[in-house]
């Protein structure tokens, strides 16, 4: 598979991944974050990926003395934002109802995003296990707690 086809293909895998986010974080929040039809969720979550792309490095830059007083947990308001810019952007067909729903809206997401990027291997996070103990007790390889 040639270089170019293989970003395609991962563009449009993490497209999908982002797109099942954000309809299930419309689905648990119904009401708050409104979507009219199904292409109109298709253009939020496309619109929230190209934001995240290019938009939200920026912020995270300008914000990074909060980001590591918060131990980066202000990277939570930070893909709230975004996400109400972008109901902001495309209001009436998607929007969101006040920043706290953006809020919890960006949660959902991000925990469905990592959970489905982990299942599908488009993920920068691995999973490593160490291998297993040998079976000899005696070697000194016990459990081992580290602080």
């Amino acid at each position: 598979m040639q270089p170019g086809t293989k970003k395609i293909l991962r563009f449009v895998q993490s497209w999908i991944i982002n797109t099942l986010a954000v309809a299930l974080a419309v689905m648990i929040l119904n009401g708050h974050i409104h979507c009219e039809k199904k292409p109109d969720l298709l253009l939020a979550a496309l619109l929230l990926g190209i934001l995240n792309a290019f938009v939200r490095p920026i912020l995270m830059l300008i914000a990074l003395p909060l980001l590591i007083f918060t131990l980066g947990l202000f990277t939570f308001v930070i893909n709230a934002l975004l996400l109400y810019f972008v109901g902001y952007l495309l209001r009436p067909s998607f929007y969101v109802d006040s920043f706290g729903y953006a809020f919890l809206g960006a949660l959902i997401i991000s925990i469905i995003s990592i959970a489905l990027n982990v299942l599908t291997g488009n993920s920068r996070v691995t999973v490593q296990r160490r291998p297993p103990p040998p079976n000899n007790k005696n070697d000194g390889n016990g459990p081992v707690i580290d602080v």
